[in-house]
């Protein structure tokens, strides 16, 4: 099963609050930290409204 590597890559400051709480749903704190999470819909949900501030990969584990 193919899994997500979500990248933190820009800042959250001047960010609406919406934003902010995606990002920390993700699992992701500080600038460059990353998280491992399963690849579905709702994920890539998250990812797609945050894709500005993100970068994502695919892993297979």
């Amino acid at each position: 099963m193919a899994k997500l590597k979500v990248t933190l890559t820009r800042s959250l400051i001047g960010r609406p609050q919406t934003q902010r709480k995606t990002v920390k749903s993700l699992g992701l704190h500080k600038l460059n930290s990353s998280s491992v999470l399963p690849d579905n819909s709702a994920i890539r949900g998250q990812v797609f409204k945050v894709k500005h501030l993100v970068e994502v990969e695919e892993v297979d584990e």
